[in-house]
């Protein structure tokens, strides 16, 4: 499972486990280090090089590194404040050719990071604190092996200064803090160094981007999914999520709102009435209630009719400060989506007995506790369900602007409908999120992301 991602706990059992069938440490350390330094020559191209070694098994893969490139002919400077504390680290230092500098100025065009790998849960101080920031004062290309070195591995908290890297590269397993913020936003291009371990079990994973199918040959607007959009209190959210859902596969889409919605699309079923009964149609294949919904009695009664009609759905902004074990009791938690942001997430769970934690860790519990599909959006989005963890791509910086969050929602909701699979559902969204924010022009708002969902799937087909 190329994509897996793994804690801390999870990594050194992995490698523990490829020793126990014949590995060894040091095999494993040359399988890094090689294969690390295979994609840094194809950036540096000739040039010297710089590498950074701590006393670890990081510093270790570091002079791997080093001798691989000694061996094709570079200029290598090795600068290691400190000697290497462990058997494995000390064979890699016996074994590189080099000179090695307690300190030295960096005039390479090239650095590579190895002086902390994924372990570090203690901040960075003195010369190893003063490597950093000569590293992010540099105009080098700069290369972080594993993890950046100030970076919590399970957590992507920062420990110490922290240059924006143009390269990182992870060995051997993908790492939770390579798709958590604020340590994501610092690493630039991130690849995977593969070394043989047995990753089959992993329960985490980067997301792929999807292949989307074009509907089926017999298919009619039903079959593809027909979507029922709850609006309230506020007509321009559900309006947009519509719009976007138009656009993301679903065959039909209806907005039931008591609104007049002047300006809305032709092509668009605006559907008024008592909306038990507008709910209760057979043929309606999800429901997406939050959007524009409101916080009032009216708001949440429209909530409970939505949940009790017990479709596959998708709850969004209002429905998510309307939330409570009560109205969920009358759903099916294992048909539902939550889209929350962080203000969202904190309220769901307070609401479910959830305690502090990162945002990682709170998404998964209100998961466990709730049973409901649980995607925490934001630039680092995560994934939380019975199927797996999944951490996307960091998505454009251009989608901080208010209503892309409907958008997203509407798009989650149209895939929802087309297929019924709350977690592919998801992933499916944000991909088309990302691609539809890439393709609309600079400073979009919410209504310019919504048309760019029909190229969007276009890119995905």
């Amino acid at each position: 499972m190329t994509d897996a991602v793994l804690t801390v706990k999870q990594m050194r059992a992995a490698e523990r486990a490829a020793m126990e069938a014949g590995v060894s440490e040091w095999e494993l350390m040359q399988r890094a280090g090689e294969g690390a330094a295979q994609w840094i020559m194809r950036v540096a191209a000739g040039r010297p090089v710089a590498v950074l070694c701590g006393p670890g098994n990081n510093g270790g893969d570091g002079y791997v590194i080093a001798e691989t490139f000694i061996r094709r002919g570079y200029e290598v400077q090795v600068i290691a404040p400190l000697e290497p504390r462990n058997e494995t680290a000390q064979q890699a230092r016996a074994h590189y050719s080099g000179a090695v500098f307690a300190a030295t100025t960096m005039r390479e065009p090239v650095v590579i990071d190895c002086l902390f790998g994924y372990g570090l849960t203690r901040k960075v101080e003195g010369e190893f604190a003063e490597l950093l920031e000569q590293m992010a004062a540099s105009h080098c290309y700069k290369v972080a092996i594993d993890v950046p070195s100030a970076v919590e591995s399970d957590t992507g908290s920062v420990l110490g200064p922290l240059p924006d890297y143009d390269l990182t590269l992870a060995l051997g397993a993908w790492k939770q803090a390579h798709g958590l913020m604020p340590a994501m936003a610092a690493m630039g291009e991130r690849r995977l160094v593969p070394i043989g371990l047995d990753l089959s079990g992993a329960r985490s994973a980067l997301s792929r981007r999807p292949r989307l199918a074009p509907p089926a040959p017999d298919a009619h607007k039903y079959r593809r999914g027909l979507l029922a959009v709850v609006a309230g209190a506020m007509p321009g959210a559900p309006l947009l999520a519509a719009e976007a859902a138009m656009c993301a596969g679903t065959g039909y889409v209806k907005l039931l709102s008591d609104h007049d919605h002047i300006g809305a699309p032709a092509d668009l079923v605006i559907e008024q009435g008592k909306l038990a009964n507008t709910l209760d149609g057979e043929r309606i294949a999800a429901v997406l209630v939050g959007p524009g919904l409101g916080r009032d009695d009216s708001a949440r009664e429209r909530l409970a009719q939505a949940l009790a009609c017990r479709k596959p759905g998708v709850l969004d902004a209002d429905a998510l400060h309307l939330l409570d074990p009560e109205l969920l009791a009358q759903a099916d938690p294992a048909t539902l989506c939550v889209t929350p942001h962080e203000g969202e997430l904190q309220k769901l769970c307070e609401v479910f007995g959830i305690g502090d934690g990162s945002k990682l860790e709170r998404a998964r519990r209100l998961h466990d506790v709730t049973g409901m599909t649980v995607l925490a959006k934001g630039p680092d989005t995560v994934l939380a369900s019975d199927v797996m963890t999944s951490f996307f791509p960091r998505g454009s910086s251009w989608l901080s602007v208010a209503g892309t969050g409907d958008v997203l929602a509407g798009i989650v909701a149209s895939r929802l409908a087309v297929h019924g699979n709350p977690h592919r559902a998801c992933e499916e969204g944000v991909w088309l999120h990302h691609e539809a924010a890439r393709l609309a022009s600079p400073a979009f708002t919410a209504s310019g992301l919504a048309h760019a969902v029909k190229p969007a799937m276009a890119a995905l087909l």
